[in-house]
């Protein structure tokens, strides 16, 4: 299941880490502004195109201003997502194509709401299945509770769209982010790593804005260097088939997958 980390992620890791485990925070927010800027720049054909005078615009920027107000509001970012992220799904889309478990999503469409994924509350209790049964139960939350896809072109990208969103709440258990602003925070950095969705950037950037200055500094030393390494190093995450998983023991889906779990918050 695990991709080999890239030779430009590992030097990466050790620029920002200087090779140990301290993160040269100024220095690693420099690199991932410059990586911003140069998807920026790679998506400007796309932002040319006709839609950019059509109603989707309109829509991509209301739900900017809305999303950077409220980050909590999931249908806002939903339509940011769709409305701004059609060259990342499509470059999801090609790496799912070339993966044997992401052609398998891909033909297959499984669907994470309640009746197809209810047996994980049934699993024992060390399994995958059951870690994310226990994370949506002790929230109260409930798969169904995905937006519908409004602004994809083809049924194939209009998949990968909402597939993005459904596997959301396994991330979250697979890397034991909770969900409150700087866990929803750190997830959109590491969503951003494995997607380039501008949509991820735009809500970090919403998210931090509300935090206090406790918060700021928690999320700024500890966690937004965590996921930026965690996003680089774990594998494909869109060319996981996770329900095929849930039955296998947590830590070894996250040791198959790289995956790093959430740094503990000092005391």
């Amino acid at each position: 299941m695990k991709t080999p980390v890239s030779a430009f992620s590992r030097r990466f890791c050790n620029l920002t880490t200087g090779g140990g485990g301290n993160f040269n925070v100024p220095f690693l927010f420099s690199i991932y502004t410059i990586r911003f800027a140069l998807f920026i720049q790679i998506s400007l054909p796309f932002l040319s195109q006709p839609w950019i005078n059509t109603p989707q615009a309109a829509v991509a920027v209301g739900s900017a201003v809305g999303a950077l107000l409220d980050p909590r509001r999931a249908d806002l970012i939903a339509a940011l997502g769709e409305t701004t992220g059609k060259p990342a799904f499509e470059r999801v889309l090609e790496r799912m194509r070339r993966s044997p478990e992401g052609r398998a999503v891909l033909l297959e469409r499984p669907r994470v709401i309640s009746a197809k994924v209810g047996h994980a509350w049934d699993l024992p209790e060390n399994t995958f299945g059951a870690a994310y049964a226990r994370f949506m139960g002790s929230r109260n939350f409930s798969p169904d509770d995905r937006p519908p896809v409004r602004f994809m072109d083809t049924d194939e990208l209009a998949y990968v769209a909402m597939r993005t969103r459904e596997v959301h709440d396994f991330w979250h258990t697979l890397f034991g982010l909770p969900t409150n602003l700087i866990g929803e925070s750190a997830l959109k950095v590491i969503e951003f790593e494995q997607m380039h969705l501008p949509m991820c950037l735009l809500s970090v950037v919403g998210g931090t804005s509300r935090f206090n200055a406790k918060q700021r500094k928690l999320f700024l030393q500890h966690y937004f260097p965590w996921a930026v390494k965690a996003g680089f190093q774990c594998t494909d995450l869109m060319c996981v088939y996770y329900e095929q998983h849930f039955h296998e023991d947590l830590e070894d889906v996250r040791r198959k997958c790289g995956i790093i779990p959430a740094p503990t918050a000092p005391k």
